[in-house]
């Protein structure tokens, strides 16, 4: 029986988190949010293969995902093979980790091949390590905060909520301007991907906090648990013009929302050369490497 594949819609969350919640990768593509809110730039498809949840790319030549789930993902990956054959496609599969192609080169030996990606790479970071910024290598990052601390007495950290949403909407606005995202488009799919997020927190079932400064909102962050020992940000936005914001916010975070959660995974840097120097200088446990998966000739 052919399987049936369809656009991800929230309609679908509940049956998807069903099959995510067997998800042992801390990869951050997958996530329900995640698909849901990128949907508009990398439209995807979800279908059901051998009890496990395939996501595969929309188009005539689609690539697939590695499946998750209770189900048998060794029949899942040879039902997905036979799919690209009878459909006259190649066989490719996108963000596979390097523990996900140990299994298909133990599944199907030399069989496959991968090429590794470092822009799409997950900086994954102890989460003890980002609240407490302790350490000589974290030095650096603990005086941006006792900086922000001196320079600033009149700050506070709160959740997102109703109550609050529509200011980290205006604050966003503000960044929006700052970085000129509508010459960007890249910049500004982001922007739409964050708006949205704000707008269907609890559809989405994420979590957010933000940063005041003398009543204003400067910084907001969102993210959720990706696995039982790992908390992904998603979302982190602050105002250039607070010396100390980012550092602040990034803490204040960690430590109010990812509390319990032993790793804290603050996703890729896209090959930006700045955001690269950034996320190393929080220096990460280990980074999530993600390749892409064709059949040797």
């Amino acid at each position: 029986m052919e399987t049936e594949f369809k656009k991800v819609t929230l309609e679908d969350k509940q049956r998807i988190d069903a099959y995510l919640k067997y998800n042992d990768s801390r990869s951050c593509e997958q996530t329900f949010a995640n698909i849901y809110l990128w949907s508009r730039e990398y439209p995807m498809e979800f279908g059901i293969m051998e009890d496990c949840l395939v996501y595969r790319s929309e188009g005539k030549d689609p690539y697939y995902c590695f499946p998750i789930g209770r189900g048998d993902k060794r029949a899942a990956v040879e039902a997905i093979r036979q799919l690209c054959r009878e459909s006259g496609n190649s066989f490719r599969m996108a963000c596979v980790t390097p523990e996900q192609f140990a299994l298909l080169e133990q599944w199907f030996p030399e069989q496959f091949q991968i090429t590794y990606n470092r822009d799409i790479a997950d900086y994954v970071y102890e989460g003890e390590k980002l609240r407490t910024l302790a350490g000589k290598k974290l030095h650096s990052k603990r005086n941006h905060i006792n900086r922000f601390l001196n320079d600033y007495e009149n700050w506070s950290y709160e959740p997102i909520s109703e109550s609050n949403r529509e200011e980290c909407f205006q604050m966003a606005q503000q960044w929006r301007k700052e970085n000129q995202c509508d010459e960007d488009d890249e910049k500004n799919a982001e922007m739409c991907v964050s708006l949205n997020a704000l707008r269907l927190m609890e559809e989405l079932s994420l979590i957010g906090g933000l940063l005041r400064l003398d009543g204003r909102v400067i910084a907001f962050s969102i993210g959720e648990p990706v696995t039982e020992d790992t908390f992904v940000v998603h979302i982190e936005k602050a105002l250039g013009e607070i010396p100390g914001a980012y550092p602040m916010i990034n803490q204040q975070f960690a430590i109010h929302e990812a509390d319990g959660y032993a790793y804290i995974n603050r996703e890729d840097d896209s090959g930006e050369e700045g955001l690269r120097r950034a996320k190393l200088s929080y220096k990460p446990a280990f980074l999530v490497e993600k390749g892409y998966v064709t059949e040797k000739p």
